[in-house]
C-alpha cells in the first residue's frame, strides 16, 4: 500500500468537488482529488450537459416542425446516432477542459473507489494497488443517483433512469415517466419532440410540487399542448415487464380507481438517493433516516474536520447548489464561517417555456403568514415576446410588506438565464423599485422583471393599475 499526505481529500470529482478543489488550490492549499467514475461527475457526463444538448437539439426541430411560414417542414428529422456522437463530443470536450484545469492548478487526481480508514486517513483502490491518504481536512461529494421503486429497478433496458435514457440507440415509440419533477418535465419535452408518446404519472396534485404553484399548473397546461399527458395522484402499485412492453397497475388517490398503463420503456424520475456509503458503512449515525449526510451549517460533519457539501446532504439537489457550497465549505475548512442562504439559491426546468425560481413563492409566504405584495407580468404586453411568438408566459415577483423582494417566479423562454438577476436582489436584499428602476435593454425578455416590479406597486407601464 502506498501512503501520501495532503492537506486537503475531496472524494468525488462532481460539479461541487471539482470547484471545491480549484478554490482550495487558489488559497495555495495541496489538494486531492478522488474520483471513482468519472470526472466532472454525473452533471458533466450523465445529467446537466447531455440533458441540455438534446433539449437544444429537439427544440430546434420542433420550433421547424411547427413555424407556420417555413415549407417543407413535415420532412424535417433528426439524424439520432450523429446526435448521440455530437452529444458525446460535447461531454469529452468539458471533461478534457476540467482535467486541464485540475492538472495546471497543481491538484493531484487518484481514479479509485475511496474509503474510511479512520476521520483522517482513506484507502483508495484504483486496479490492484491501494493508496492510503492521510488528510488534514476530507471534503465529501459523492452526490446521488437515481432512486428505485420498492417494486421497481432500473435493469438498463425496460426499466431506466435518466443516465440509459441519454443514450437509448432510438427514441422508443412509448415511454411512461415516473415523476413530474425536473428530471421527469426534461425528459418528457426531449423524447415527445421526437414522436415517442410520452405519458408522465406523479403521485402528488400537480407536476413540479416545490415551484410556485400558479405557474407550475400554467407549465403544466403547456405541456399538454405539446402532447405530453401528465397525471396527477397516481400511485403505482404494481409493474408487470414483458419482452416488448412494460404495464403498471395502481390507484387514482383523486378517484379512487384503478389504473392500468403500458408503454415500451419506463422511465424513473421520482428523485433521487445521496451516494453516502462511504460513511455510513462505517458510522451510521453521519446519516438521516433517509441517507443524506448530516452537517452543521458549515458544512462540517460529525466528524470534525471533515465536511460534506452537494446532493451529499440533501435539500434542492442542484450543480450548482453543489458548487457554491464547495467552496465554502473549503473556506470553512480553514477558517472562515460562510453560510448557504436557502432562500438565494435558483432553480430551473429547461422544458418550453423553461420555468425558474428563487426564494419563497406564494404558498410558502401563506404558511409563514407573511403579508406580501405580488408583482404579475403576463408576457403577452411584452413586445419581445410576441415579436418571438413565444407569449404564453408569466412573471411574477414577490415582496414583503417592506416592498423588499422574497421571491421571483418566471415562466419564459430562457427563464434559466433571467433568474440569476432575482437571484442577486434577493441576496442583496433589493426592493421593487431597485428592479422596476433598473434600465432593462429594449425590447428582451428581461423587462418583464422590470414591469412585475413595478406592477407589485401599481407603477406598470404595460399593464393596468388597479
Amino acid at each position: 500500500m502506498k501512503e501520501e499526505k495532503t492537506e486537503v481529500a475531496i472524494v468525488g470529482a462532481g460539479p461541487g468537488g471539482y470547484i471545491a478543489a480549484l478554490r482550495g488550490s487558489q488559497l495555495g492549499k495541496k489538494i486531492t482529488l478522488i474520483e471513482g467514475d468519472k470526472v466532472g461527475g454525473t452533471c458533466t457526463n450523465y445529467g446537466c450537459i447531455p440533458t441540455k444538448f438534446l433539449l437544444h437539439e429537439t427544440q430546434i426541430l420542433k420550433e421547424a416542425r411547427n413555424h407556420p411560414r417555413i415549407k417543407g417542414k413535415e420532412a424535417l428529422s433528426l439524424n439520432w446516432s450523429e446526435v448521440q456522437k455530437a452529444k458525446q463530443a460535447i461531454v469529452d470536450r468539458l471533461v478534457k477542459g476540467i482535467e486541464f484545469l485540475l492538472e495546471k492548478n497543481g491538484i493531484r487526481l487518484i481514479r479509485g473507489k475511496a474509503r474510511f480508514i479512520d476521520d483522517r486517513r482513506l484507502a483508495v483502490m484504483d486496479c490492484d494497488e491501494e493508496t492510503k491518504i492521510e488528510a488534514e481536512k476530507i471534503i465529501l461529494a459523492t452526490g446521488s443517483r437515481s432512486a428505485d421503486l420498492p417494486f421497481l429497478n432500473v435493469d438498463g433496458a425496460k426499466i431506466i433512469s435518466s443516465r440509459e435514457a441519454l443514450d437509448l440507440n432510438s427514441p422508443p415509440e412509448s415511454l411512461i415517466i415516473i415523476g413530474a419533477g425536473v428530471i421527469g418535465l426534461e425528459f418528457g419535452s426531449i423524447f415527445a419532440r421526437l414522436g415517442t408518446k410520452i405519458t408522465i404519472l406523479e403521485i402528488l396534485s400537480r407536476p413540479l410540487p416545490s415551484f410556485d404553484r400558479q405557474l407550475a399548473e400554467r407549465l403544466g397546461r403547456l405541456m399538454k399542448r405539446q402532447g405530453i399527458e401528465i397525471q396527477t395522484q397516481m400511485k403505482i402499485e404494481e409493474a408487470q415487464i414483458f419482452a416488448d412492453r412494460v404495464r403498471l397497475k395502481g390507484v387514482c388517490l383523486r378517484t379512487n380507481l384503478p389504473f392500468t398503463i403500458e408503454a415500451e420503456k419506463v422511465l424513473l424520475a421520482a428523485g433521487r438517493r445521496p451516494n453516502s456509503e462511504i460513511v455510513g458503512e462505517i458510522d451510521p449515525s453521519l446519516c438521516h433516516r433517509e441517507g443524506f449526510v448530516l452537517v452543521n451549517e458549515f458544512f462540517e460533519t460529525r466528524w470534525p474536520g471533515v465536511y460534506a457539501i452537494g446532493d451529499l446532504i440533501g435539500g434542492k439537489l442542484l450543480a450548482h447548489k453543489a458548487m457554491h457550497e464547495g467552496i465554502l465549505a473549503i473556506e470553512n475548512a480553514f477558517g472562515a464561517r460562510h453560510i448557504l442562504e436557502p432562500s438565494t439559491v435558483p432553480i430551473a426546468v429547461f422544458t418550453d417555456p423553461e420555468l425558474a425560481s428563487v426564494g419563497l413563492n406564494e404558498e410558502e409566504c401563506q404558511e409563514k403568514g407573511l403579508k406580501v405584495q405580488v408583482g404579475l407580468f403576463p408576457l403577452q404586453a411584452s413586445g419581445r415576446a410576441v415579436a418571438m411568438e413565444k407569449s404564453e408566459g408569466l412573471v411574477k415577483i414577490i415582496a414583503d410588506e417592506n416592498k423588499k423582494i422574497i421571491g421571483a417566479h418566471i415562466l419564459a423562454p430562457a427563464a434559466s438565464e433571467m433568474i440569476g438577476e432575482m437571484s442577486l436582489a434577493i441576496r442583496l436584499g433589493l426592493k421593487l423599485e431597485d428592479i422596476g428602476r433598473t434600465i432593462h435593454v429594449h425590447p428582451t425578455l428581461n423587462e418583464a422583471l422590470a414591469e412585475a416590479s413595478l406592477k407589485a406597486m401599481n407603477q406598470a407601464f404595460h399593464l393596468l393599475n388597479e
